[in-house]
């Protein structure tokens, strides 16, 4: 039981990663034209002759805003379908539009209970309770209703997809059923809904408010847990109800009811009345940049100092690429995966820092808010750009500073006491080292060695479909940030150690859900897996 719910979480994160990848674009495009569209930030800097109502770049600005703004709106449709899509083993583009079909006859349905029954009037429901979702009045869902219309749209997809209709009626069969019936299901979803959401929703809100009345306690274990799932990728199952639905907060913003997190941040971001970011929203999300930005820089320095005299040289490039990819890209499994394979018990202290570093930023006021990760690039646009008056971005800094030698220190003394296998303390000088440093390393721009030759990607493809059991042990294949995610018929055939060798970072197996970790070049390798099987059939 416990490895099928681990296969099937699996794959709901990662179908999670496509809409969760248009919120680094949009959030630039909304940070950039909310921040020097602002009045209060043109006043500030003298700007009124080049960013005033008026200049082409204020109208350049403005649409940028608009285009960011838009994504953020409408983000339930965009998981309804992403969703959809990722959870469907064949034929995603059809499972695609019947998510989006599903979602709005959802809501249509929704609409049509709340206009019978006389709940659209002004105080027939508590606030808070109805919200606009692309024209349509209805429940407020949020994201929660795009999952639900995603994840049966999937179900169904996967069940019906290759059906055989009576001759008559044939034409309807096979793909063209699926949004037939997902169509005719979410008329009753959304009646099953209108009864049973407000009961969820007060639910949520309820839990949420739980969260909140614990304080900084509570900030503190959101932040333990949200690093601990990282290992299983199963993080953004935890964190995207917090940003996206009322469990991060409610909160009325230029006289609009927003949900979540961080919408209630980029509502704020984009309202030229915000004098200061709501701590209650952010609290989800400024912590990451303390132990982003310094402590995993303290890390991998640590990393660094405990290696091998002779295998620093060898170390460095390893080390210097993930600490910069984690700061400029907010991608940290590559430093965190460094060190969790050879050494869990840093990891378990890297997840209690983390805890600090969000119940840190709590307690002093930190209001950054981010859109996928706690980047630099974030960073300077939701925190420094909009003025430590309104982010309070100084105190994420005062926080990180004493992170760095915090982390440096902590991991050195583990890691010569215990003698942790880190990067660089390996006793095998070839295979270990190899594994967590050199091929890391290269494995993005050269190809990997395999049996003392240079392989091409149709070898390295072969190589790991051996590993994981043959093309007909292979029931899903997809892939998030940085791991290749496939669940299998037969998890007896898996071979770790053939993964490995094809250049992985690690492999975790829970039943028949694997997760092979390479970084983020992972999606070259998925595609030219994809080549191979289709060039079976």
């Amino acid at each position: 039981m416990k490895t099928t719910i681990f296969g099937i979480l699996q794959r709901i994160g990662r179908s999670f990663m496509l809409p969760i990848a248009l919120l680094p674009v949009a959030g630039l495009l909304l940070g950039i034209g909310a921040s020097f569209t602002n009045q209060t930030t043109i006043d500030s800097y003298g700007l009124q002759s080049f960013l005033g109502d008026g200049t082409i770049l204020h109208a350049l600005l403005t649409v940028m805003k608009s285009a960011g703004s838009i994504i953020f709106s409408n983000l339930p449709v965009l998981f309804a379908i992403g969703v959809a899509m990722g959870m469907a083993k064949k034929e995603k583009e059809v499972a695609a539009i019947s998510g989006a079909i599903g979602f709005f006859v959802m809501h249509a349905t929704i609409n049509a209970m709340l206009e019978i029954r006389g709940l659209l009037a002004e105080g027939a429901l508590p606030d808070g309770s109805l919200g606009m979702t692309l024209g349509i009045n209805s429940l407020q869902m949020g994201v929660f209703g795009g999952v639900i219309a995603g994840l049966g749209v999937a179900a169904l997809h996967n069940r019906f997809y290759r059906i055989e209709l009576p001759a008559t009626f044939s034409f309807f069969g096979g793909t063209r059923f699926i949004p037939i019936v997902s169509a005719i299901t979410y008329l009753g979803v959304g009646i099953l809904m209108f009864f049973i959401w407000p009961a969820i929703q007060n639910g949520i809100l309820h839990l949420g408010a739980l969260v909140n009345s614990a304080g900084y306690a509570g900030t503190f274990i959101y932040g333990v847990i949200e690093r601990a799932l990282i290992p299983f990728g199963l993080h953004h199952v935890f964190y995207m109800p917090f940003w996206q639905t009322g469990l991060g907060g409610t909160a009325i913003i230029d006289g609009v009811t927003v949900s979540g997190a961080q919408n209630i941040f980029f509502a704020e971001l984009a309202s030229p009345n915000t004098h200061e970011f709501s701590v209650e929203a952010t609290r989800f999300m400024a912590g990451k940049f303390p132990f982003y930005l310094f402590g995993i820089p303290g890390a991998a320095l640590a990393i660094y100092h405990t290696a091998r005299p002779e295998k620093r040289k060898l170390v460095l490039g390893l080390l210097l690429s993930a600490a910069l990819t984690a700061v400029l890209t907010g991608i940290t499994e590559p430093i965190e995966f460094s060190f969790l394979f050879a050494a869990p018990l840093l990891y378990v202290l890297h997840c209690i820092l983390a805890g600090l570093s969000f119940m840190f930023c709590h307690i002093f006021n930190v209001g950054v808010g981010q859109t996928f990760s706690g980047s630099l690039i974030d960073f300077v646009l939701f925190g420094v750009m909009q003025g430590n008056a309104k982010s309070h971005w100084i105190n994420a800094v005062l926080i990180g500073l004493p992170l760095f030698p915090i982390y440096y220190f902590s991991f050195r003394y583990l890691i010569t006491r215990f003698d942790f296998k880190t990067p660089g303390r390996e006793e095998d000088d070839n295979q270990e080292t190899k594994l967590y440093t050199r091929k890391d390393l290269e494995a993005r721009n050269k190809p990997s060695v395999v049996d003392n030759h240079v392989a091409g990607d149709d070898e390295i493809a072969a190589l790991i479909l051996a590993g994981l059991g043959g093309m007909t042990n292979i029931s899903d294949l997809d892939c998030c940030a940085t791991r290749l995610r496939v669940t299998v018929f037969d998890e007896n055939k898996v071979d770790g150690d053939m993964l490995k060798s094809s250049g992985a970072k690690g492999v975790i197996q829970k039943g028949k859900g694997v997760q092979v970790i390479y970084g983020p070049h992972v999606t070259l390798i998925k595609s030219n897996l994809e080549d191979s099987l289709q060039g079976t059939h």
